[in-house]
């Protein structure tokens, strides 16, 4: 469904590209012959994938704020990008609790700088801005959430990512319609996969308890999420891009998240992660304490799999399994960037 070989010689900008999904993204990107250059602060964590899967010296690496407009615009005009993928955030619901203004910031007035050169780009044709499942008004039932559903997330994380796609959805229709710019926005749900060393996210906790030999403590282990690993969203953001680079009419507000079957409580997914990693892994219920966070969210992601043909790749279980496969490589000192190719090729069926 997605065909990388589009890609070949594209002139790609990439913002957040040292983050987990960034990183991902870029070798994938760099697979496939495109001319990328990304744009961010430095990697949010230590260990981190993006120094060890093998992208640095392959691209053009600006360190820069999303904040700064006047950085941005000068190494998004050097460039001179075809197609833009924005993935720079502050992309944690408990640290926008403890920065909601630094979150606003980032998550609203990053994407209205990097629209802004989109604007006074002459060679952008096509945009994709990667928000969240987050952004719906979450009233805890028990179906999807549709593209037409009401924004307004409860956290400072989520209503900031719902004020994203707001700006978009102003800068769309004020700037760029007839333009042969095509914007889309593409709302994804949980991602999970080898290198996330994030805090307070359920994967790399389970992933340091397993390696400490520790049982995995689960915050909230019957809440709902859509689980998928990062390729199947990364996949879809490369299929939105190269369609509506070809035909502008396949722009829009995309769900991007796995089967329903795949919608699991963090209990579950901390079992298999269990059942994966071996050597007798356990988890327990940690104690609760901090702020709200939604207990029930599902996507409906039919518009996007009639649009485009598409279907998920993996099951929650594949994508833990995978996970677990290159975090025991990383674990034991292996080729963690052969690792990750080798899962991109299996995925895309290189």
């Amino acid at each position: 469904m997605t065909n990388l070989d589009f890609y070949k010689g594209k002139r790609v900008f990439v913002t957040g590209h040292t983050g987990f999904k960034g990183s991902w993204l870029v070798k994938i990107l760099l697979s496939a012959g495109a001319e990328v250059t990304g744009y961010s602060l430095q990697p949010p964590t230590n260990p981190n994938l993006f120094s060890m899967i093998g992208v640095q010296d392959k691209m053009h690496s600006v360190i820069g704020d999303i904040r700064d407009y006047d950085a941005l615009k000068t190494a998004f005009d050097e460039a001179a990008p075809e197609i833009v993928f924005h993935l720079a955030a502050q992309p944690i619901v408990l640290t926008s609790y403890e920065q909601p203004k630094y979150t606003y910031e980032t998550n609203v007035m990053g994407t209205v700088n990097l629209l802004e050169c989109v604007r006074h780009s002459d060679t952008v044709r096509s945009v994709l801005n990667v928000t969240t499942d987050k952004v719906y008004k979450n009233n805890e039932w028990c179906w999807g959430y549709r593209e037409n559903e009401p924004l307004d997330g409860y956290d400072p994380y989520s209503n900031s990512k719902s004020c994203s796609e707001l700006v978009t959805h102003s800068y769309k229709a004020s700037f760029f319609d007839n333009t042969g710019i095509a914007i889309s926005t593409a709302r994804a749900g949980n991602v999970i996969g080898g290198g996330d060393f994030a805090d307070n996210r359920i994967i790399p906790d389970c992933v340091r308890a397993a390696m400490a030999g520790k049982p995995i403590g689960v915050r909230n282990p019957n809440s709902i999420r859509p689980y998928q690993h990062v390729l199947e969203p990364l996949a879809v953001y490369l299929l939105i891009a190269q369609k509506q680079y070809e035909d502008p009419s396949y722009q829009g507000y995309y769900n991007v998240g796995p089967n329903e079957s795949d919608c699991l409580t963090t209990g579950e997914l901390a079992e298999i992660f269990c059942q994966s990693w071996g050597n007798g892994q356990t988890y327990e219920a940690a104690q609760k304490d901090g702020p709200h966070e939604a207990n029930f969210l599902k996507l409906d992601c039919s518009l996007a799999k009639k649009t485009f043909g598409w279907q998920p790749v993996w099951t929650a279980r594949q994508a833990v399994e995978k996970t677990v496969e290159w975090t025991k490589v990383y674990a034991s000192g292996g080729d963690t960037a052969e690792a990750a190719y080798k899962q991109i090729q299996e995925f895309f069926g290189l």
